[in-house]
């Protein structure tokens, strides 16, 4: 009887993915972490807008690439570009650039990790038993409303949301529905604040980043959360299984 074996070869091939994006991230972190602060869109801000309004659609593509890798290599700089993309291009279309440069930017991770493990890894979820089995079972069963949950709640880092559903088994286009909608709300805040830099800048202050956790702005993120969470309650209720 023979056996089915992976060939290490292969096994290296599918892990090169990850390999590439870890390398990326301490690459972007060694040579460009000076570039992607506040301090470095203050200093830069009027050669920016020069280029802007003489290049374009060139700037637009030039922000996109920079805000996808930002996000692929999962470098710590989203919040700043996500204020840039607003200080360059206002509310909207800003906020369009920022959600699809993001959504481009996770599904990358996405493919990477379920490339690289996602599938051997979910398997085993799969066929695991006790509460690894249970919180997989409750992913699958109620799939829309916790990729919102992960997305819409603020304290959720974006990475992880990012890997999370690549683990499971998730399904690629409702991943890429979800964050898209998912990430709508705490962009478009942190692209309207971005919209507002001209007057920080010319006050000598910095940004209220913390804007999204104040009762006006989180209450509605809450109320989306609770509204994402509904489906899942009302299974619970009805006594069938999940999270």
């Amino acid at each position: 009887m023979s056996q089915v074996t992976t060939e290490p070869g292969s096994k290296a091939s599918r892990l090169l993915p990850i390999l590439i994006l870890i390398l990326g991230f301490g690459a972007g972190v060694f040579f460009f972490r000076d570039y992607l602060s506040f301090e470095a869109l203050r200093d830069n801000r009027e050669a920016l807008l020069a280029f802007r309004d003489s290049h374009y659609v060139a700037m637009v593509a030039a922000y996109m690439v920079i805000y996808v890798l930002i996000v692929a290599f999962s470098l710590p700089g989203a919040t700043i570009a996500t204020l840039t993309g607003g200080f360059l291009f206002g509310l909207f279309p800003g906020v369009f650039f920022v959600l699809l440069s993001a959504t481009i930017g996770a599904t990358i991770i996405f493919l990477a990790a379920r490339f690289g493990f996602g599938s051997t890894l979910s398997a085993r979820m799969d066929a695991s038993s006790g509460l690894v089995r249970r919180i997989s079972e409750g992913i699958h069963e109620n799939e829309l409303s916790m990729l919102f949950l992960i997305r819409l709640v603020p304290v959720v880092p974006f990475f992880v949301a990012n890997l999370l559903p690549a683990l499971v088994g998730v399904s690629l286009h409702r991943y890429v529905f979800t964050t898209f909608f998912g990430i709508m709300p705490g962009t478009a805040v942190y692209t309207w604040v971005g919209a507002g830099l001209g007057e920080v800048f010319a006050r000598g202050e910095t940004p209220n980043l913390s804007i999204i956790f104040e009762p006006a702005i989180l209450g509605p993120i809450l109320g989306l959360c609770a509204l994402a969470a509904l489906p899942i309650l009302i299974k619970a209720l009805r006594g069938q299984k999940g999270l």
